[in-house]
């Protein structure tokens, strides 16, 4: 294995599953630049702890030339990217009959428009190289359906799809693309269930919990990792045992 860094980006790493992605290749020694619509305390620390390995830009990767923008700011420091983890993501629930048409165009806009417009970005310096890494984080919500979450599911089905399609055209020039299935975490993403509900997910879940950032991380890693050349195009299901 290379011992140079890799260059890595990650969406949406400013706190939450993102933050722990971002935590695990800062720990690996990597070069990581991620993005948010703000700041959080979190940032200020790595960008005070890291220095010149750690990158930040304000951006809201829905909007094209905001995307457009984070990546050249990446390349012009680094150069090409080397991986590539498709955190950012929205979530809004409600049943379909009673969804607004603002809360649809959020959550398609980040979770499917702004990950393709950014992979796409990406992918032209990977495609240059002749080799990268891609995992997109979707969800359990995509594969099974989930009352309430239709227009969410919707977007993280997609993601699969789009993960399937992308491995085929890259796939020649050394680059992988998977998804991580993610069950439900303990972040704040599942902060709108309560209680009773959240007792009931772990009581259907064979391991006992809710997930921690830490087991996304390390699946993360994992396929990444530039030994796993021949794991492409798959869907990872991580989550406990609860989907099976």
């Amino acid at each position: 294995m290379s011992d140079q860094p890799r260059t890595v980006v990650i969406t949406g790493g400013s706190k939450g599953l993102g933050a722990g992605i971002v935590q695990s290749f800062l720990d690996s020694g990597d070069r990581v630049a991620t993005c948010s619509r703000s700041a959080t305390p979190q940032i200020k620390e790595w960008e005070a702890d890291f220095g010149d390995r750690f990158l930040f830009r304000e951006a809201d990767i829905s909007d094209r030339e905001q995307s457009g923008a984070f990546v050249k700011a990446v390349t012009d420091q680094w150069g090409a990217v080397d991986v590539l983890v498709n955190n950012a993501g929205v979530a809004r629930d409600g049943i379909l009959a009673l969804f607004s048409d603002e809360d649809t165009d959020t959550v398609i806009d980040l979770n499917l428009k702004g990950t393709i417009h950014l992979t796409r970005a990406v992918v032209r310096s990977m495609l240059t190289q002749r080799a990268g890494r891609i995992v997109n984080i979707s969800s359990i919500t995509g594969l099974t359906g989930y009352r309430g979450l239709t227009v969410y599911g919707a977007t993280k089905a997609a993601l699969d799809g789009f993960t399937r399609a992308l491995a085929r055209e890259v796939g020649s020039r050394n680059i992988t693309v998977n998804s991580i299935a993610s069950g439900y975490l303990k972040t704040e993403m599942s902060h709108g269930l309560d209680d009773g509900q959240l007792g009931q997910i772990v009581r259907r879940t064979p391991a006992g919990r809710l997930g921690d950032p830490d087991d996304i991380a390390r699946a993360v890693q994992f396929l990444v990792d530039e030994r796993n050349d021949w794991i492409t195009g798959q869907v990872l299901v991580v989550d406990g045992g609860l989907t099976c």
